[in-house]
């Protein structure tokens, strides 16, 4: 199916306060990117992106709005309904145990309950999703058409968060027709760096270099990009330090305003009592579009030195100037407003200062060309003017000098349509625009080393004899296969050779394989499981019951042989990297065509000879940028053992084995 060329493609960036929705329409032979404008409760009107809001009546598991459809009276104000918002960052178990101790009352209770909101959301999402384009298809009904769902995620999810957010799309409707397809595509803030590449591309010279800063609803991502082939139709980006990523955004500007607004209320309720508690009237001041219009606008021409915020039920004639109630409205100066945004404008120079600070470190001289700003909290005005007032003359960083605040085209858009926009250059020139990354994590398999008295990581090991080959082996040990800090490619497999001894008959015929990660850097890569921070990812297992004993290798088969008889069965495991995850293929040795599979969730499988010899889950890998535009060393096999042929790890190369 990766062949088949789609239909319809859909780009979806689910947000922390709107969710936005792109797509092509390919089956009528156009490749604009267009999006969905018409919302369930706006059918009047165009809007960019949904609210992420669900109600659910008390004592009950299904939502009774959501959307636009979960803005009106009767569905905040109603005392037996619970609205449910803002929470998209809970889907990380840190997160949510963060949130938990803050504030008990007002979190998630349970995983489960977010993983609910999660699949209630995106399901409502999907239904839409089908009903407005399913129509536009030619020549095609939705549940026979190729369609391909690409989704967004922010940089600050680790992978296993990331395969889970995978596992709820799907359950909630997505890629469960026969021809339909769900992928994780690029990060947001690579999302946006490919927009902003393919609709400004003129603003770019060769080798510039751009700092793209998404600043959503609730989390801000940051890359750092080279551009090149600017001469060219196909304009390439190479990242060229560690994607940031932190919990900045619009959402804590609100939640801050609905705590001052509260603060203010519990005043005035002390001196003359409220019709309504002041925690609900706070919070519907802040829903209110009179406070996020001012929002938006503040810091634009249109910006006025005070604004009133009218408090619901309150009858006009009550009156306290101490905190600004006159005519049922509360009354803001623009300073009290400056001060919420002054909090995130803080966290966010803080953070691009960090990252400039990385990318003098690991590219001295490198200079900053462009500051691209894009997602709901970089469209703000005032947030602009401050970061162009910063960062005037680099603003103290030697690397920025030059360096010029732009605004991506479409900036609340530019993620949903950087992941569309990625597919249809794909599709066009046969490679992406980002095509070069570096992971932000190592990874590896634990093996057997063959155990060498000189070697000073060896002493105090346990050791294992094989029964079959009479070596002796240290077990525990890691191969890394990608190392932090290098580069790698979407287009190229990087390929290990394994071997695998089983005597003649052995039913066990599916080996697991361990899938080990390090956030430590190459230097300091635990050398064993046991050191360092190195821990197990995933597993992957290679199935292979149904191969042919008579393609494997015979050892020790004659009568004269001392050892034990036994087949040796070499394989390769490659590892394809994609823009956000990596899958594996294997490969008996020696035969060059397996058949490889694709089955539902991205599961890779690869055969010999038509029969089924391995199957795993997808791992979800989080990318730092390539310091250099070269492979990672390759792995050969040598008399069945595993040798690193180059830049070996602790010094000198290292013989090991699959465990098994």
């Amino acid at each position: 199916m990766e062949d088949q060329r789609p239909d319809l493609i859909v780009g979806i960036d689910f947000g922390m306060t709107a969710t936005g929705v792109s797509y092509a329409n390919l089956s009528i032979g156009s490749d604009s990117v267009r999006w969905i404008q018409k919302w369930p409760g706006r059918s009047q009107a165009n809007e960019n992106k949904v609210p992420t809001i669900l109600v659910y009546p008390n004592h009950t598991h299904t939502p009774s709005s959501w959307g636009f459809l979960s803005e009106t009276a009767a569905e905040q104000n109603m005392g037996d309904k619970d609205y449910k918002d803002w929470f998209k960052t809970f889907l990380d178990p840190s997160r949510l145990r963060q949130k938990q101790a803050e504030d008990p009352s007002g979190s998630p209770r349970s995983m489960q309950e977010v993983e609910h909101m999660y699949e209630d959301y995106h399901r409502l999402l999907y239904k839409h999703i089908e009903f407005k384009l399913s129509a536009e298809l030619s020549g095609t009904p939705w549940h026979n058409a190729f369609v391909e769902f690409i989704f967004s995620v922010p940089t600050t999810w680790p992978p296993q968060v990331v395969e889970k957010y995978r596992e709820i799309v799907q359950r909630a409707g997505f890629a469960q027709c026969r021809n339909h397809t769900l992928s994780i595509g690029l990060t947001e803030a690579e999302a946006a760096a490919v927009h902003t590449s393919l609709e400004a591309s003129g603003i770019f010279q060769e080798n510039d270099t751009l700092l793209v800063c998404d600043a959503g609803g609730g989390t801000t991502d940051l890359s750092v990009l080279s551009v090149s082939d600017t001469h060219t139709d196909a304009l390439s980006l190479r990242q060229l330090d560690v994607v940031f990523g932190a919990t900045i955004g619009s959402a804590a500007i609100d939640y801050d305003f609905e705590a001052y607004a509260r603060s203010k209320l519990e005043y005035a309720h002390l001196n003359a009592p409220l019709p309504t508690l002041p925690e609900e009237v706070a919070w519907e001041m802040m829903k209110s579009r009179d406070f996020q219009n001012t929002k938006c606008e503040h810091g634009g021409p249109d910006d006025a030195p005070i604004f009133s915020v009218p408090i619901p039920r309150l009858d006009p004639a009550y009156v306290n100037h101490t905190v600004g109630i006159e005519y049922g409205e509360m009354k803001f100066t623009r300073e009290e407003l400056q001060k919420l945004f002054d909090k995130q404008v803080h966290k966010l120079v803080g953070l691009i200062d960090t990252q400039l600070q990385n990318l003098q470190k690991n590219h001295f001289g490198q200079q900053v060309n462009h500051l691209i700003l894009a997602g709901g909290l970089g469209h703000s005005p005032y947030v602009q003017d401050q970061l162009r007032a910063r960062y005037l003359n680099g603003g103290g960083h030697s690397n920025a000098r030059n360096i010029q605040v732009r605004i991506a085209p479409d900036p609340q858009l530019a993620v949903c349509k950087g992941l569309v926009g990625d597919r249809l250059r794909r599709l066009k020139a046969g490679k992406p625009v980002l095509k070069w990354r570096c992971c932000r994590a190592s990874y590896g398999t634990i093996c057997k080393e063959l155990y060498n008295k000189d070697n000073a990581q060896h002493i105090g090991r346990s050791t294992y004899k094989d029964p079959l080959n009479g070596k002796v082996y240290v077990t525990q040990s890691i191969a890394w296969f990608i190392k932090k800090g290098k580069p790698v490619t979407l287009d190229e497999p990087i390929t290990h050779s394994f071997h695998r001894k089983m005597t003649p008959g052995d039913p066990r015929r599916a080996f697991p394989t361990s899938i080990v990660e390090s956030y430590a850097g190459e230097p300091f890569l635990p050398y064993h499981m046991d050191a360092g921070d190195a821990h197990v990812l995933c597993e992957i297992e290679s199935d292979l019951s149904g191969a042919d004993e008579s393609k494997f290798k015979e050892k020790n088969r004659r009568f004269w042989s001392l050892g034990k008889h036994y087949f040796k069965i070499d394989y390769e495991v490659k590892v394809l990297i994609g823009a956000a995850d990596v899958r594996f293929e294997l490969c008996i040795a020696h035969h060059s065509t397996p058949l490889d599979f694709h089955v539902p969730l991205l599961t890779t499988c690869a055969g010999f000879n038509g029969q089924k010899l391995s199957k795993d889950q997808p791992i979800k890998v989080e990318w730092q940028a390539p310091p250099a535009m070269e492979l990672p060393p390759s792995m050969e096999r040598e008399d069945g053992i595993l040798e690193l042929q180059s830049s070996p790890i602790r010094g000198g190369n290292r013989p090991v084995e699959i465990n098994g």
